[in-house]
C-alpha cells in the first residue's frame, strides 16, 4: 500500500441527516481533547468477559460476508463456533455523524451503549480517542494484527502504534455511471453536470467525501494548503448544481437503491458498493477513480469506552485478522483488504479477485487517490455548518 492510505483522513460514509444530524453539527465546536463538556473523561468499563460469554459489533451495512438467505454472517459463525463467544452483529452505522449523535451522552457518561465493537471512519475515529470515548486495546490479544496489519496502517498520526483502534477495510470514493443509459462514461467529476444527466445525479451526504472530491475537480492539492477561498468556490458548485435541478440528491448509503431503481445514473460513490451492485445486477454500472483524483479513506475497529466485553472484542479483532477470514470478507465486501496474505488466501475462493485493484491495489492505481489534510476544530465546524446549509440538512 502506498503512504495515502497511512494517513487516509477522508470517511467512507457519513450522514448529517434529520434532528440526529443537526444536533451533531451543533456539538463540532465542542469537539476539545476532553469531549463534549467540561465533565473529566469518563472511565473504561469493567471487563466482564470472563464470565459473559458474548461480542456486540455495530457495523455499516453490507460490510459483512453474508450467505444466499440473508440471514446469516458465515465468518461470524465461524467464530462463534470455535470461540464459544456469542456475536451479535447490527447494521446500525448509516453514517459516522448520525451515529455518534445517537451514542455521544451514553460515551461521555461512560455508559454501556450496546456495542462493544463500533467502526467509524478515520475522522471520527480521531474524534472518539481525542474525546476519550474508546478504550486502550490488549495487542497481547490480537497477535494476528501486528503481524498481519499492512504495514503502512501500523502507525496512523491519530493513533500511534494502534492502541485504540484496528483497519477494518479501506476503500475509495470515485465516480459511477449505469452503462447503457449513459454510454460516454464520466472522467471527472464536472462531467456529472452534463445537461443529459439532469436530475438524475446524486453526490454524498458527507462533508469528507463531497466536497475534496468538488475541491480536487477544480485542482486544489486537498492535502496542501487550501481554506476559506477554495472551500467557497467549490461549495458554490455544489449549491448551483442543487438549486438548478442537476443533482437530484444528496444522500448517504442509500443511494444504492436509487441506481438500482433507475432514478439515478450517475454519482459519487463508494467503491465496493458498486462491485456489490454489480454482482447482484448484471454489471450495469462503471466505476473509476476521477483523472483529478479521487479519495481514499479507512473505517477502523475501535472498543467503546463503556464496553463491558473489551477481552471478547479483541479475541473478535484478531480472528479476522486471520488471512483466510479476511479474503472470505474482502470477496463480499469488496474493499481494500487491509490484511498481509489475503491476497495469496484469495486464490483459494475466488482467484479473479486477486488481480481486482478494488482489493488489492496495485500502487499506480493507488496513485490516482488522495487524502484530505487535517482540519482544525474551528474549520470543521465552519465548513461542516456552511455544507450543511447547501445541501438543506
Amino acid at each position: 500500500m502506498l503512504e495515502a492510505v497511512r494517513e487516509a483522513q477522508i470517511s467512507r460514509r457519513g450522514v448529517l441527516s434529520g434532528a440526529a444530524g443537526l444536533a451533531v453539527a451543533g456539538l463540532l465546536s465542542a469537539c476539545g481533547t476532553r469531549g463534549v463538556g467540561s465533565g473529566a473523561r469518563p472511565e473504561a468499563a469493567v471487563d466482564r468477559s470472563a464470565n459473559e460469554a458474548l461480542v456486540r459489533w455495530a457495523n455499516w451495512t453490507l460490510y459483512l460476508d453474508l450467505d444466499d438467505s440473508g440471514r446469516k454472517y458465515p465468518t461470524l459463525e465461524a467464530f462463534s463456533e470455535q470461540s464459544g463467544i456469542k456475536a451479535k452483529y447490527s447494521e446500525d452505522i448509516d453514517s459516522n455523524d448520525s451515529y455518534y449523535g445517537k451514542v455521544q451522552a451514553q460515551l461521555a457518561a461512560g455508559q454501556d451503549i450496546g456495542a462493544d465493537i463500533i467502526t467509524p471512519s478515520d475522522w471520527m475515529s480521531e474524534r472518539l480517542i481525542r474525546q476519550g470515548y474508546v478504550q486502550k486495546l490488549d495487542h497481547a490479544n490480537m497477535p494476528n494484527v501486528a503481524k498481519n496489519l499492512l504495514p503502512k496502517l501500523l502507525d496512523v498520526r491519530w493513533d500511534p502504534g494502534r492502541y485504540r483502534s484496528v483497519t477494518w477495510q479501506t476503500g475509495f470514493t470515485g465516480l459511477a455511471w449505469n452503462k447503457k443509459a449513459f454510454p460516454e462514461g464520466l472522467r471527472n467529476v464536472e462531467d456529472l453536470w452534463n445537461p443529459k444527466l439532469k436530475g438524475r445525479v446524486t453526490v454524498l451526504d458527507e462533508m469528507r467525501d463531497t466536497m475534496p472530491m468538488l475541491l480536487l475537480d477544480q485542482g486544489v492539492d486537498i492535502a496542501g494548503d487550501w481554506g476559506e477561498n477554495e472551500y467557497g468556490n467549490a461549495l458554490d458548485v455544489l449549491k448551483r448544481n442543487i438549486q438548478n435541478g442537476q443533482i437530484r440528491q444528496v444522500k448517504g448509503n442509500s443511494y444504492k437503491e436509487d441506481f438500482i431503481g433507475g432514478d439515478v445514473i450517475a454519482g459519487m460513490v463508494y467503491s465496493g458498493d458498486i462491485t456489490q451492485m454489480n454482482m447482484e445486477n448484471d454489471d450495469q454500472w462503471e466505476f473509476v477513480l476521477p483523472e483529478r483524483k479521487g479519495l481514499i479513506w479507512s473505517d477502523n475497529l475501535m472498543v467503546p469506552i463503556g464496553s463491558p466485553h473489551k477481552s471478547n472484542a479483541e479475541k473478535l479483532i484478531n480472528y479476522y485478522y486471520e488471512p483466510e477470514v479476511a479474503a472470505e470478507v474482502a470477496a463480499y465486501v469488496n474493499y481494500v483488504c487491509p490484511v498481509l496474505g489475503a491476497d495469496a488466501a484469495m486464490k483459494d475462493i475466488d482467484p479473479e479477485l486477486v488481480d481486482d485493484p478494488l482489493i488489492f491495489p496495485t500502487d499506480e492505481y493507488l496513485s490516482q487517490s488522495t487524502t484530505e489534510r487535517e482540519m482544525t476544530v474551528t474549520e470543521e465546524t465552519q465548513f461542516q455548518n456552511l455544507f450543511q446549509e447547501v445541501i438543506g440538512s
